[in-house]
């Protein structure tokens, strides 16, 4: 049985374990257009002609400790299965708008689609509301639509958009940032 707890510590292997990448069949195209009267965002989903895959690279040494230090605030949760951690929310109170910010969101493959997420976000929903913060926020990118459908399904929708948030080349056809909260 899986088991959901506060999360006292995360190993590097463990983080790296989990924090792979994604692949997807499909994304969403991000529209943006600007004018004298208006500014808009449009989101539109397409399926792609070849599968996207993405590996996440950024767990080096100073994003790991940063990540290590988040989780001994008191706001992160592990899911684990006997001693093994399964799945992971690392998560951090932002005070200054009372917002729960999620750096880390993972289910181990094997262990997806059995309510592991939900259980780690409810946990999470209750230790921000205990703290009296209004919401919690995640981002993820264009290209993983899973993730998005899976946020969506958790209470969160999509509310923020950004077209340079990981280069100055991201529009139109690269990776774009979705922001999405959940209100408490």
């Amino acid at each position: 049985m899986v088991v959901v707890k506060p999360l006292k510590q995360i190993p590097p292997d463990d983080l790296k374990r989990l924090v792979q990448g994604y692949s997807s069949d499909s994304k969403y195209l991000v529209h943006y257009s600007s004018g004298e009267e208006s500014i808009s965002f449009k989101l539109a989903i397409t399926r792609l002609e070849q599968t996207y895959r993405k590996r996440f690279t950024y767990l080096d040494e100073e994003t790991i400790e940063y990540c290590a230090g988040v989780v001994t605030q008191g706001y992160s949760f592990g899911a684990f299965d006997q001693q093994e951690l399964v799945g992971l929310l690392i998560a951090e109170p932002r005070w200054w708008n009372k917002d729960l910010w999620v750096w880390e969101f993972h289910v181990a493959a094997l262990y997806q689609r059995k309510g592991i997420g939900r259980r780690l976000i409810t946990n999470a929903v209750q230790k921000a509301e205990v703290a009296n913060l209004r919401s919690i926020t995640c981002e993820t990118q264009n290209t993983n639509v899973n993730a998005i459908q899976v946020y969506r399904k958790l209470g969160f929708r999509i509310e923020g958009i950004d077209i340079s948030y990981y280069s100055n080349e991201d529009y139109p056809d690269g990776e774009i940032a979705i922001f999405m909260r959940r209100r408490i």
